[in-house]
């Protein structure tokens, strides 16, 4: 199966994710995707040349494995919109094998929990990941995506437009990490202030 739509989302950090469970529960948001790890792959040609241009080609695995390509992502009314093609596929392993022959490489792994609601038409997702929790509110439009992040508490204008990657590479630099893969592991007993990077807590 294949989706084709332009994404629009907007993320925040959080640091109290069960107080933001408690008002999705209170809202009457409904769970559809209960704590659930994931594991990605990014891939790009060995110049870079979707990095260079904003695009993104990755490979994911939870229940199921899916291959999604990202547009350039542009800033409209607060959220990120950008166009995304999805497909589910069968086997992570094979299609790794096929992005090879393809001439793409591994840039980027990294894994997080996530756990997905869905209220008024919008999506919430929490995310776990190794260097702190973000929410993200994807909607049909940004008005409505607003209208969902005020009545969660989450103060727009904290809203982040980097994604997981930048902000990791900003961690790596502020830290001197030695690490490139984003694992719960390599981020084992190091403590991390993403205040120190200019991101604020929306909660």
């Amino acid at each position: 199966m294949t989706s084709t739509h332009q994404e629009l989302e907007a993320k925040f950090y959080i640091t109290n994710p069960k107080a933001l469970e408690g008002r999705l529960n209170a809202l009457g948001a409904e769970l559809i995707q209960p704590r659930s790890h994931e594991f990605n792959l990014r891939f790009d040609t060995p110049d870079q040349k979707l990095a260079k241009e904003y695009r993104l080609l990755r490979l994911r695995k939870d229940q199921t494995v899916r291959l999604t390509y990202k547009g350039p992502a542009i800033t409209q009314d607060g959220v990120s919109v950008r166009e995304e093609i999805e497909v589910l596929v069968g086997d992570f392993e094979t299609t790794k094998q096929l992005l090879h022959a393809l001439g793409y490489v591994v840039t980027a792994i990294y894994e997080k929990y996530r756990t997905t609601y869905e209220l008024n038409h919008n999506h919430i997702t929490i995310d776990e990941m190794p260097f702190g929790t973000f929410a993200e509110v994807e909607g049909p439009d940004a008005e409505r995506i607003k209208t969902t992040a005020e009545k969660l508490g989450l103060d727009q204008d904290a809203h982040i437009s980097e994604n997981y990657l930048a902000i990791f590479y900003c961690l790596k630099e502020t830290y001197q990490l030695d690490f490139d893969a984003i694992t719960f592991e390599n981020f084992e007993g190091i403590e991390i202030e993403l205040e120190g990077i200019g991101i604020r807590a929306a909660d």
